[in-house]
């Protein structure tokens, strides 16, 4: 309270720090002001409560932009109410606050707003005030909406210009120009998708934040060593099978630019139609299959069981139909409605075993990682949520690049440490060689035929995820073979350098190429428009709905109070009394 105190004499820089030390004063000794006048020469305010004596007058000196206090007269006798908020504590009081927090924490929640606010000021503001202050903090600091709209085909130049090779295109709709969708890929993710990674693609959304809400659809892939790759990236207004059709065509359009013949593709999601009718249409050759962390976190919310989700994973990972029968008995006995819920979706599109495409032991995409670089990103205007990627991206790119230089083995770390376990696990087989390419392994619990000639075995470990199995390991050592010459090419360190062969290079700041909303545009270029619809009010949901066509029946409410249903007894208009003569 001390530092808020003022002494006739007191100078101030000018008008503008004089009128910020006494609006500071007034929010942090819980008095209301009164002004009765105040230009770039004078103030004289005094306390509004009715009665209270408070006043203070200063004015600007001469030949100079200081203020001085003049007079200050009487002490505050109002009973000073800290709870009713402050009329001074106004938004733009509330974004000075702020700022510096803001910029180093994008997440800087309304609540903690308010929270902070109390802690140093001791007074309470309205929920929606802070929220209101954030919004235009972020708008300060970052830019607007609805700039960001305008600046993306300047932006996406700016991306080929500095990555010659890279997509980025942005399509708007009506004769306004309203924004519809952006694509974006650069070179270097697509020249290391087609020649250092797995030939498997990941696809989700997330939901941004903004004033504009809309989807950031992504495409990822799995790299040598198992780490997210992310191979392209768009936004759209709305998530729908409208959206995905494009997505995948302009997906399939990029990879067709830098090759020949596009690769045989295995596609994951979260089971949504419309993904798979768009994999199926732009991708007819490929394979697809459900995103196994999503389907389990679907069966652990329908039946609260997490027995349940275990199983399913056991199911799902099962490399022999054996076992898979015997895990789905397992979940029978558990729940025989869990079982017959599981029926709606193919086992094809799901286990390892009946699955007939190539996924190398890979259950689940890998979306939920790359969603968490955005996540700080999502209440920023487009542009940022693209840089936000972008900065990302070079970072990781050069990271793994250096790192790797320092691997001095044939493969991947975790593909080199499955490889060392299988050759711990062989010494102690015993080989029968039944031709050049048939071989009989005897371990302590089984037998395993093994042909290196089709590379596989009866267990089908060394089918199922590209790597040589115990068993397949110690029919190759027993004929002197090299095992790593067995191995899928994916797995090399050779594959993962050359993954990150490729910079992705940085891109000039915004002054240097921005173009204002206000400026003309000198070519044929239209302004893009942010969409017609905005945020609406209200609590936004948590989650995106991650398996469709669940087909659950509607839970039916019922009433205690009346015993009627379609309400709870909160909720109930009934008359008590009626009720009661009914019985």
């Amino acid at each position: 309270m001390g530092d808020y105190n003022f002494v006739v004499g007191q100078e101030f820089a000018d008008v503008k720090a004089f009128r910020n030390a006494i609006k500071e004063a007034a929010i942090a000794q819980h008095f209301e002001l009164r002004i009765i006048k105040s230009d770039l020469i004078r103030y004289f305010a005094k306390c509004a409560t009715e009665g209270c004596p408070w006043r203070i007058r200063a004015v600007k000196l001469p030949n100079a932009p200081t203020f001085t206090i003049r007079s200050l007269e009487g002490t505050h006798t109002c009973g000073k109410n800290a709870q009713n908020g402050h009329h001074q504590a106004s938004v733009d009081w509330i974004v000075s606050f702020i700022e510096e927090r803001l910029r180093d924490n994008i997440n800087y929640k309304p609540k903690d707003i308010l929270h902070d606010i109390h802690k140093q000021y001791g007074i309470t503001i309205p929920y929606k005030q802070a929220w209101r202050a954030k919004e235009r903090g972020l708008a300060a600091i970052y830019g607007s909406s609805e700039e960001g709209y305008c600046l993306l085909p300047a932006y996406c130049e700016e991306i080929k210009r500095a990555n010659p090779g890279s997509v980025a295109e942005v399509f708007t709709s009506g004769a306004d120009n309203r924004f519809q969708r952006l694509f974006v890929s650069f070179y270097a993710s697509i020249y290391g998708f087609l020649n250092g990674c797995l030939p498997i693609v990941g696809l989700g959304g997330i939901q941004l934040k903004s004033k504009y809400l809309g989807t950031l659809l992504s495409a990822t892939s799995f790299d040598a060593d198992g780490g997210l790759f992310p191979l392209a990236f768009g936004v759209v207004d709305a998530e729908n099978d409208e959206s995905w059709m494009w997505f995948l065509s302009e997906l399939r359009k990029a990879l067709e630019m830098n090759t020949e013949n596009v690769p045989q593709l295995t596609f994951l999601s979260d089971g949504q139609k419309g993904i798979q009718d768009a994999v199926k249409r732009k991708f007819p050759t490929s394979s697809y299959a459900f995103c196994m962390r999503h389907l389990s976190e679907s069966i652990g919310k329908e039946f609260k069981n997490s027995r349940l989700v275990h199983l399913l994973w056991k199911a799902a990972y099962a490399t022999t139909t054996i076992a898979f029968k015997e895990k789905m008995a397992e979940i029978e006995e558990v729940s025989s409605e869990a079982a017959k819920w599981i029926q709606q979706f193919p086992t094809s599109r799901w286990a390892l075993v009946y699955f007939e495409g190539t996924r190398y032991g890979h259950l689940s995409s890998n979306i939920e990682e790359f969603n968490k670089w955005i996540l700080e990103a999502r209440e920023l205007p487009i542009i940022q949520v693209i840089e936000q990627i972008h900065s990302k991206l070079m970072a990781e790119f050069e990271e793994r690049r250096l790192t790797s230089n320092s691997w001095f083995s044939v493969l991947a770390p975790s593909a080199d440490k499955r490889m060392m376990e299988a050759i711990g696990r062989a010494s102690t087989y015993q080989v029968l060689r039944s031709d050049e390419v048939e071989f009989e392994v005897l371990s302590a619990e089984r037998s395993d035929i093994v042909n290196i000639g089709t590379r596989c075995c009866s267990c089908r470990d060394w089918q199922l995820y590209g790597i040589p199995c115990s068993h397949a390991v110690a029919a190759l050592l027993s004929c002197r073979k090299d095992v790593y010459a067995f191995t899928e090419k994916c797995f090399t360190v050779a594959s993962y350098r050359a993954a990150y062969s490729e910079e992705i290079r940085p891109i000039p700041c915004k002054i240097e190429w921005r173009r204002t909303v206000e400026a003309p545009v000198d070519d044929d270029t239209p302004v893009v428009r942010p969409p017609k619809f905005r945020r609406p009010p209200g609590r936004p949901e948590k989650k995106r709905i991650c398996v469709e066509d669940l087909n659950r029946e509607k839970h039916t409410v019922h009433c205690s109070r009346c015993n009627q249903t379609g309400h709870y007894k909160t909720t109930c208009k009934a008359d008590v009394m009626k009720s009661i003569e009914q019985f």
